[in-house]
């Protein structure tokens, strides 16, 4: 399984960007899927998570201001990114989690940068 992620770039405070996560497959079954972030010297934090019931989870730091979601059709999922600050510049990386009820099985993309300028 691969995930591709892409949509980062340059934008200023107060900007939008919508990152992509295409999979190589059905994303139907996982179990959960989610957005991941590192900005330069700090570990990787959580960003949001969307369930395989379609449930969002949102860190403190992004609730109100980005949209975790997903289109089937398109094995894609999403994240929408308004009002935009300097603080959100990271390395942002999808993920999805798979699992036989036994063990389970975590897939990374690579990441996509994300700078907002101030």
């Amino acid at each position: 399984v691969q995930l591709q992620a892409s949509g980062g770039g340059l934008v200023q405070l107060g900007g939008s960007l919508r990152l992509s996560c295409v999979v190589s497959r059905s994303i139907a079954s996982f179990l959960i899927m989610g957005w991941y972030r590192q900005a330069p010297g700090k570990q990787r934090e959580l960003v949001a998570t969307l369930s395989g019931g379609g449930t969002p989870n949102y860190a403190d730091s992004v609730k109100g201001r980005f949209t975790i979601s997903r289109d089937t059709g398109k094995n894609t999922m999403y994240l929408q990114m308004d009002r935009l600050k300097p603080e959100d510049t990271a390395v942002y990386t999808c993920n999805a989690i798979e699992s036989n009820g036994i063990s389970s099985t975590i897939y990374w993309g690579q990441g996509t940068q994300v700078t907002v300028s101030s």
